[in-house]
């Protein structure tokens, strides 16, 4: 499979980390024609069609691309890669769309895009929810912020990674639409590492606990995808509880820019930050039960 005729057809990639990799290697199997670049070599398998080169800097990767997607962990790492003689800013041409895949914050990235509208570089921003195994499955859901026209010529770019592609909205809309997910994501993980250790101190089956709730109102994605962690106490990632911290501030930030009282996320991000500042950032963020278990004097 190809792109249409005057479709996008040269992508460049930035950031080949636990999502970046599947997700450029399923654009390279679309059919596209991708220039992949990370700060670290990697090996990519090679895809069922198109091409996917790895090169060896921002600038090279921008080069021919009418499309550029970073898949970076903050909007301080898009900012180093598009300056300087080898930056991104060095091989866009006007007329590139730059999509903002990694999870930032939805005010820093619409104060930042004048930057590349001064290159002739329209943004826009479309975090993914989803996961290493949506990554790898193509299942991810995308949230967008962008001009209408931006937005569309990047849609077929977008949809070989995932199962919805959502546009909500101007730039930053996709950013909001990701913290208001954290939020939910961040507190049920809180609410189930309170529930577990309540139903272990108090002589349940954690496991048969979990069955009963899943069929009940209290079941939810995000106790179906993390029942396992919870029974066993095995928090290799999945998603990583500095991340979940990092993003409920965007969350926060944006709550004080527009008036929004968060009361239960300013909680959650003490009970996130604390995992993290206590060396257990990397691991997954069901690991928050460490802090539930910690204040309930089991460690």
């Amino acid at each position: 499979m190809s792109p249409p005729p005057g479709a996008v057809s040269t992508v460049a990639f930035l950031g080949l980390g636990r999502m970046g990799r599947p997700m450029a290697t399923r654009l390279a199997g679309a059919g596209f024609a991708v220039r992949a670049w990370n700060r670290s070599s990697r090996e990519l398998p090679a895809p069922p069609g198109g091409v996917l080169d790895v090169v060896a800097t921002p600038a090279e990767a921008a080069t021919g691309a009418e499309v550029i997607i970073t898949m970076l962990p903050d909007l301080a790492e898009v900012e180093q890669v598009w300056g300087g003689p080898q930056g991104l800013a060095a091989g866009i041409a006007p007329g590139t769309v730059l999509v903002v895949m990694g999870t930032v914050s939805p005010v820093a990235v619409r104060e930042w895009a004048p930057v590349a509208a001064a290159a002739g570089v329209r943004v826009v921003d479309a975090p993914v929810s989803g996961g290493d195994v949506g990554a790898a499955d193509g299942t991810l859901s995308v949230m967008v912020g962008g001009a209408d026209e931006d937005v569309e010529r990047v849609r077929p770019v977008l949809e070989p990674m995932a199962s919805r592609v959502r546009h909500l909205g101007p730039l930053g809309a996709g950013q909001l639409a990701k913290a208001c997910n954290q939020v939910v994501v961040a507190t049920t993980l809180a609410a189930l590492a309170e529930a577990v250790t309540l139903a272990r101190h108090g002589g349940l089956d954690v496991a048969e606990l979990l069955d009963v709730l899943a069929g009940e109102l209290a079941g939810s994605r995000a106790l179906e995808v993390k029942r396992e962690k919870l029974i066993s106490g095995d928090y290799r990632p999945g998603g990583s509880a500095a991340f979940q911290h990092k993003d409920l501030g965007f969350a926060l930030e944006a709550g004080r820019q527009n008036g929004t009282a968060l009361p239960v996320t300013a909680l959650v991000d003490q009970l996130f930050g604390s995992l993290r500042w206590t060396g257990h950032g990397d691991e997954d963020h069901s690991a928050v039960v460490r802090v539930v278990e910690g204040l309930s004097g089991d460690r």
